[in-house]
């Protein structure tokens, strides 16, 4: 088959395929520069030259090749690759990847799959961790009412976070509550664990056993949240995504602090994270907007704080819904904030709980549609 010389000329030849020489050196998949089995790369960044210059250019079979300088290397790169690469970077964790949502969204609660056909089905799976991902939550039906049962659950996601609370831990009324979580207590949305840094992505709360009354579960999507906050008091969303806000948490076994904004931020400006819990929240301290004015920084905190607060109660954005005995939801923690009504202290309700990760329901979700695939 005869080789025909791209169109550029040899002067311009390092913008031959639109993309930098130094660019498709560094992502040549020969066999010295990437391995063919795990596919991971070989030759180290270290190791190539400084400057790179495309020297020829040319078509063969549809493929592209190229020969560098100043080692003459030659590399191959397949017109659909060129593609894939050609298209934006999107970074699924952000807002623009997501599916926001108010309460009225989902009239009939979460998403929802019966266990049994999430088990069994590969396809109702891949479609239960698509929810996860898009809208941030999906519930599951018919899990069976026994404790440890919410591992499995989290095992289908990916793998399960263990923490300071163990691999699973009981959400009940205890005697000497080390959480507020562990009373009857109302709980307003919130995001869990933001005193670690990584903060667990997922959570699962697997009913038990309910509540007579009271104790109904709440989903807010901070994303949307955010959004209202970004809209309509745009100096408040500023201060809640540059404060540094400091997070603890301390019982007899743990000692845990992170110290984040509250609106986390990708480098483009979108939405990326949330990290919300007045509970654990340390007092306001000097670094953010309000340079060293103390008492004006303080004052702009607390309103921007309680602005969001505001936004997050309101209930055209509370998804609210009963778990009953088998039901299993799980949520995006970076992005969903829960709550709860408060309920009977003498009252039954337990919900067991674990965390996993976001990664791993992406991994999930690939190799489902990788197998799935036609």
């Amino acid at each position: 088959m005869p080789v025909t010389p791209l169109s550029p000329p040899a002067a311009s030849l390092d913008q031959a395929a639109g993309l930098a020489a130094a660019w498709l050196r560094a992502n040549c998949p020969c066999g010295q520069c990437q391995d063919p089995g795990s596919g991971q790369r070989l030759a180290g960044l270290a190791d190539l030259p400084a400057q790179v210059r495309i020297t020829a250019a040319t078509e063969a079979g549809g493929d592209l090749h190229i020969t560098f300088w100043p080692d003459g290397h030659q590399a191959v790169f397949s017109p659909s690759w060129l593609k894939t690469q050609a298209a934006t970077a999107t970074d699924e964790r952000t807002e623009d990847a997501k599916r926001l949502w108010a309460a009225a969204d989902f009239p009939a609660g979460p998403p929802a799959w019966p266990w049994r056909d999430y088990r069994g089905r590969e396809a109702a799976r891949a479609d239960g961790l698509a929810a996860l991902l898009r809208d941030g939550m999906m519930l599951l039906r018919g899990v069976p009412a026994r404790p440890g049962a919410v591992l499995a659950v989290a095992q289908s996601l990916g793998y399960v976070r263990e923490t300071n609370y163990g691999r699973l831990f009981d959400v009940r009324v205890t005697a000497t509550p080390s959480n507020l979580a562990f009373t009857g207590l109302p709980i307003a949305p919130h995001t869990d664990n933001p005193y670690r840094d990584p903060v667990p992505t997922v959570q699962l709360l697997h009913c038990l056993a309910g509540a007579a009354e009271g104790g109904e579960s709440g989903l807010v999507d901070g994303f949307a949240a955010a959004g209202l906050l970004r809209r309509e008091d745009p100096a408040a969303f500023g201060i809640l995504a540059a404060t540094p806000v400091t997070f603890a948490y301390r019982d007899a076994t743990a000692d845990l602090r992170a110290t984040r904004p509250v609106i986390g931020l990708d480098p483009a400006g979108r939405i990326r994270e949330i990290r919300f819990n007045h509970r654990s929240m340390q007092p306001w301290q000097p670094g953010g907007p309000g340079g060293g004015d103390r008492v004006a920084g303080a004052a702009a905190f607390y309103a921007a704080a309680g602005a969001f607060a505001r936004i997050l109660a309101r209930p055209a954005l509370m998804l609210s819904f009963r778990l009953e005995p088998g039901d299993c939801v799980a949520f995006d923690n970076t992005r969903v904030l829960h709550a709860r009504t408060g309920f009977a202290a003498t009252g039954t309700r337990h919900l067991q709980g674990c965390y996993a990760d976001l990664d791993g329901v992406s991994s999930s979700l690939a190799v489902l549609r990788r197998r799935t695939a036609p």
